[in-house]
């Protein structure tokens, strides 16, 4: 289950799309894998949002891959809705990026996932964790 820490964020960002027919299942629910994607999405435009591009970091040899993620549903998102997906950091990163994210189909206005991902700033050339780069931390 995830759990989101207690207090307020140091970091909250918003990103809205809309889910697309080839991200449907037969039911006609968004795929529960397409979450994770969505997630990145959230993410990279936050990191964006903050003057800073992942592209930028590969560049410096800093990869960031996932080392952990979670994800409680809880209501299905539909082809064609607009969904709001709010990411959320609770701590600075160091070495570790955790972050937090609500997923709201937004005409129903209705909560339907709830998710953590855990990323670990990466040596690209030795493949072993590292800090992560100095105008990230600026920037927040």
């Amino acid at each position: 289950m995830v759990q989101f820490p207690d207090g307020l964020p140091i970091l909250s960002f918003e990103h809205r799309l809309r889910s697309r027919y080839s991200e449907t299942d037969k039911m006609g629910y968004v795929y529960y894998g397409r979450y994770l994607e969505y997630f990145e999405e959230a993410r990279t435009e936050m990191i964006r949002s903050m003057g800073v591009r992942y592209s930028t970091m590969e560049k410096d040899g800093i990869m960031l891959p996932v080392i952990h993620s979670e994800i409680d549903y809880k209501h299905p998102l539909y082809y064609d809705e607009e969904i709001l997906i709010r990411v959320h950091l609770y701590t600075v990163p160091t070495v570790k990026l955790v972050t937090y994210y609500e997923v709201i189909a937004q005409e129903r206005d209705q909560l339907c996932a709830l998710g953590e991902v855990s990323l670990v700033f990466m040596n690209s050339v030795t493949r072993k964790p590292c800090r992560a780069p100095k105008y990230l931390l600026d920037a927040l």
